[in-house]
């Protein structure tokens, strides 16, 4: 049976997610709201969408499902918003905020009074890019999608939103709005505001030392990637998740003062132990697992140091869509390298270990 569903936001989420309902319900009718004209006429002109406006209140009566891809201060705006109007009796609302505790309590606010389904929602997934140009398919696949109840939620919401988004390839999973704002504090808020810190002292130092600039590589690279995300973005997420934020830098505080004293008393065992403790942590997380959060699959491949031997890589992979490429260990002195090619899902990754195998001579490894 036709349904319709409402998206409002085509940025870089809304327009993948349409993309993902499209593969799997083509039947269903999608619609879009987005405030900027460029990513309505994209997401038209791509087949994304049937119909787009500018104008919120336009489409919402007729939805069956409404998606709200919102900045999160936004979000709540448009769940009262919603409270004023004449929806379907049996529609169901959700979201894609990065926090959940303020988007969870404006809807059992107000949209439970109103006998509202709704229920609130975080893939976690994402891309430096960014509007409806950017949108990808393949973009969640693998990605926990997670699910967080609330009094404004029905039994039905959960098997709902798990059928409509079948076609994103997630992980579907829930957990309170509490325990993921808890949760991402740790492994995405407060990791960002370290990129930042570190990038901003790092900038300062360079004005003493300009050889930084030409030396950050490696670590540090991997480190700081994540500095260059928008900056409106992780502002929001930062005061509406305010106190979990803030009690991970106190405690992270913490022990940057033990590793000083540490270093100060010249304790090499304790060291040595704070290194190897942090080693083997990393070892048992999801980081090396597949179907983590960030569910990447990579190859490397040693390579010569010679013009053009990437570009002649990438046309042996023509077709194949790659995440990130990279050379690591770029203050090498021998004069080969290990070129890194990180692509989204596991098809992919062994569809380009057969090509090269076949195509080149070089040492290959999958991780």
């Amino acid at each position: 049976m036709s349904k319709t569903i409402y998206i409002a936001g085509l940025g870089l989420i809304g327009a993948s997610i349409a993309l993902g309902i499209r593969r799997d319900h083509p039947e269903y009718r999608l619609l879009g709201y987005n405030r900027s004209q460029e990513s309505r006429i994209i997401a038209l002109e791509a087949g994304m969408i049937d119909a787009a406006t500018d104008c919120f209140e336009k489409f919402a009566a007729e939805a069956d499902v409404i998606i709200l891809c919102l900045p999160i201060k936004q979000t709540i705006q448009f769940i009262k918003k919603l409270a004023t109007l004449d929806l379907k009796e049996q529609v169901l609302v959700t979201d894609a905020g990065s926090t959940k505790a303020e988007i969870v309590a404006a809807a059992d606010t107000y949209l439970a009074p109103k006998n509202v389904n709704f229920i609130g929602g975080h893939p976690m997934a994402g891309s430096h890019k960014t509007g409806a140009a950017a949108a990808d398919v393949h973009l969640f696949e693998n990605a926990y999608y997670i699910f967080t109840p609330s009094l404004a939620t029905k039994k039905d919401a959960i098997a709902r939103m798990t059928d409509l988004l079948s076609g994103l390839r997630a992980r579907f999973i829930e957990i309170s709005a509490q325990d993921h704002d808890r949760i991402t504090s740790q492994v995405s808020h407060f990791p960002h505001v370290l990129a930042s810190s570190l990038m901003n002292q790092a900038g300062a130092y360079v004005s003493d030392y300009p050889l930084t600039n030409n030396f950050a590589a490696g670590g540090f690279r991997d480190m700081t990637r994540i500095a260059e995300s928008e900056p409106g973005m992780w502002t929001s997420i930062l005061l509406s998740n305010r106190e979990s934020i803030l009690e991970r830098m106190q405690e992270f505080q913490a022990r940057l003062d033990q590793v000083a004293h540490m270093i100060q008393a010249g304790d090499e065992e304790a060291i040595w132990q704070f290194f190897e403790a942090g080693r083997q942590t990393r070892k048992a997380m999801e980081i090396h697992k597949r179907a983590g959060v960030d569910s990447f699959y990579d190859l490397f491949i040693t390579v010569p140091d010679q013009e053009d031997i990437i570009l002649a890589i990438l046309e042996i992979l023509r077709g194949i869509s790659v995440v990130n490429i990279r050379i690591n260990e770029e203050n090498r002195e021998d004069i080969h390298g290990i070129l890194q090619i990180t692509f989204k899902n596991k098809r992919d990754q062994q569809e380009a270990f057969r090509r090269l195998e076949e195509k080149t001579s070089y040492s290959i490894s999958i991780e």
